[in-house]
């Protein structure tokens, strides 16, 4: 259940039957055709939907992360990183002070990995606390079925482009584009990136069948729900 769905007397009252939350960690960033917040919508419908039959409270996705290699695309939003482990840093010690004793983080974000190595620091910090990090769009299953539909998939290609990504109006191209050099565009400025990527898509189909994308999602939902289930010591 949203946390923004709560007043502060039902998580109290969730507090005393579970110590579980999760924190959806999302960007802002280019996705070619798809909306900016791709990544933020992503994280927390996975977190929602894999939480909702258990009821344990999502809080509202970190909308901002890491991404500077895309600043040359208008919309785009990158913290320093710095500012980006404190941030979350503050968010799980805010957990923890209520009461919070397991902490599930969806990512939905590739370069937000620094809050994963964070969270392993913090956990030793807090021994008492533990943080599982999980990046949901190539944890094992999730990212097998991705592969059994097409091998060519990567970021702002269909393998983003679910129905609740989509924007109103902008029609996607109908052909395969080639897989982009990542070990250049690695080196290359914001505007450099910008000009090798040009619409933002790293390669492959731009959409896919629906019922394909639902057969992901229904995948991903089962495998982030188990991590709420098991695994906790």
């Amino acid at each position: 259940m949203k946390v923004s769905g709560m007043n502060w007397g039902q998580v109290e009252d969730w507090l005393k039957r579970s110590d579980l939350a999760i924190l959806p960690l999302g960007s802002t960033e280019q996705h070619a055709g798809l909306s900016l917040s791709v990544d933020s919508i992503l994280a927390e419908k996975i977190a929602v939907d894999a939480a909702e039959p258990l009821g344990v409270p999502v809080f509202p996705v970190v909308a901002y992360g890491l991404t500077p290699y895309f600043l040359g695309y208008p919309g785009t939003v990158s913290l320093r990183l710095e500012t980006y482990v404190r941030l979350v840093r503050d968010i799980l010690d805010s957990l923890r002070g209520q009461g919070f004793r397991r902490i599930l983080i969806v990512n939905g974000h590739g370069g937000n990995s620094p809050a994963g190595a964070l969270a392993i620091e913090w956990m030793a910090d807090n021994p008492d606390t533990q943080v599982k990090f999980h990046n949901w769009w190539n944890a094992p299953a999730t990212f097998a079925k991705v592969q059994q539909i097409d091998t060519v998939a990567s970021h702002a290609s269909w393998m983003e482009n679910f129905p609740w990504t989509r924007l109103p109006g902008v029609d996607m191209p109908a052909q395969r584009k080639p897989m982009i050099d990542f070990d250049r565009m690695r080196l290359m400025n914001p505007k450099a990136v910008r000009d090798h990527l040009g619409d933002g898509n790293f390669g492959g189909y731009y959409q896919r069948d629906d019922a394909e994308m639902q057969a992901i999602w229904d995948i991903a939902v089962a495998e982030t729900r188990k991590l709420l289930d098991e695994g906790w010591n």
